[in-house]
């Protein structure tokens, strides 16, 4: 079967079909005609194809002169006439899947440093070049080739020019990424956001604008809390990629945050969490509006359906505009259901002594993914509108 050969079995025993060589005799030719820019076929492999070709009954010695075995030159059989002559024609028809290692690296860069990326780029860029000037150089001094050989480096300088343009193309647009204005409200609005662990402090918050879905239960059980954040973000990174393409402007996705409400304000203490109201968010650049997020909505909708799910949320998602004013807050360093202690001192003490008074929801903004962060170095804003009492 023509599957039963490899693609360096099925270039030795090419080359021995169009007459009988020996192993030094191979090695020129595979240099000579360029073969390894289009297979993994190296010298020290060729004794080693030739050992299976013989063993299988493929190639046989024609010649083994006393000078050992690098000079035994190899004949191929009526078998492997056939087998190569099939193998061949299924070649001719059958198509190669595109395995780059670059697509892996691609889809990891965003672990990588940007300049790690570009840098991995260029030096891939300047590689690529190198090879096509190497492989037009050598055809260069075959010439005039036949339309056989013609066809391969043809195709080896194709496959190599459109690496170089995809290459240079995925690079510029990275440069250009980097060079463009990137918001992030974590550093448009740093007092907000980096608040010390050990002391309350006071800020004035501007108004802010939010993708936001409300609902009510648990949080840790109920299906509705899971979706409101499941949709939100796919609606912020819609966004996100809306704004880049056809506006040029790019921002950080921000941190998940959440307004939590009660008639009763103990209940945060006690964490009866049955009873919790909340209001699930992620900040917006003041320039996305309410067109962009109903496209948002629809193209996040789109491919939940291209990948048969469904989200009740997404219908629920709404582009808000928050005004907290004069808050109290602090960073919360440990599990979510570790905040009693620092909330009490926030309800009972800090704000009684100061003749503070709550005025608006609980806010807390989540800096650390839950799915990846141990609970004891989740860090969390715990943040409270106050007013004089």
């Amino acid at each position: 079967m023509p599957s039963a050969l490899t693609d360096g079995e099925l270039t030795v025993l090419g080359l021995l079909v169009e007459q009988p060589r020996h192993g030094y005799e191979l090695e020129r030719v595979i240099e000579e005609r360029g073969v390894r820019a289009w297979t993994t076929l190296g010298f020290s492999s060729i004794y080693y194809i030739l050992d299976k070709l013989a063993k299988r009954g493929l190639i046989e010695t024609t010649s083994a002169p006393s000078g050992g075995k690098s000079r035994a030159t190899f004949g191929v059989t009526t078998l492997g006439r056939e087998l190569c002559a099939a193998a061949t024609r299924d070649a001719l028809a059958t198509l190669t899947p595109a395995r780059a290692r670059v697509l892996i690296a691609m889809a990891n860069s965003p672990g990588l440093p940007d300049a790690d990326v570009v840098a991995g780029l260029t030096g891939r860029l300047e590689a690529l070049r190198k090879q096509l000037a190497e492989v037009q150089a050598t055809r260069s001094r075959q010439e005039p080739l036949p339309a056989s050989a013609s066809a391969i480096f043809d195709y080896s300088e194709a496959m190599l020019a459109a690496d170089t343009a995809w290459t240079e193309a995925t690079l510029a647009t990275l440069t250009k990424e980097l060079a463009m204005d990137k918001y992030d409200v974590k550093k448009h609005h740093h007092d907000l956001y980096a608040p010390p662990s050990k002391e309350f402090t006071v800020v004035e918050v501007p108004e802010l604008r939010y993708i936001a879905v409300d609902g009510r239960g648990d949080p840790n059980t109920s299906p509705a809390y899971a979706n409101a954040v499941e949709a939100l973000y796919g609606v912020a990174y819609a966004l996100k990629f809306a704004s880049k393409k056809t506006l040029g402007r790019d921002f950080v996705v921000g941190p998940l945050e959440g307004l939590w409400r009660a008639d009763d304000p103990s209940v945060f203490l006690t964490r009866r969490k049955e009873n919790w109201e909340w209001t699930m968010m992620i900040s917006q650049p003041d320039w996305i509006t309410e067109d962009m997020v109903r496209t948002a909505i629809d193209e996040a909708t789109r491919k939940n359906a291209a990948k048969k799910k469904e989200n009740a949320a997404l219908g629920d998602v709404r582009l808000r505009t928050i005004v907290e004013g004069t808050c109290v807050q602090i960073l919360h360093i440990g599990s979510y259901d570790d905040e009693t202690p620092t909330l009490d001192r926030l309800h009972n003490r800090y704000l009684p002594d100061n003749g503070l008074t709550f005025n608006g929801d609980h806010h807390e903004i989540y800096l650390s993914d839950a799915r990846r962060t141990a609970p004891a170095k989740l860090k969390t804003i715990l943040r409270q509108p106050v007013k004089p009492a």
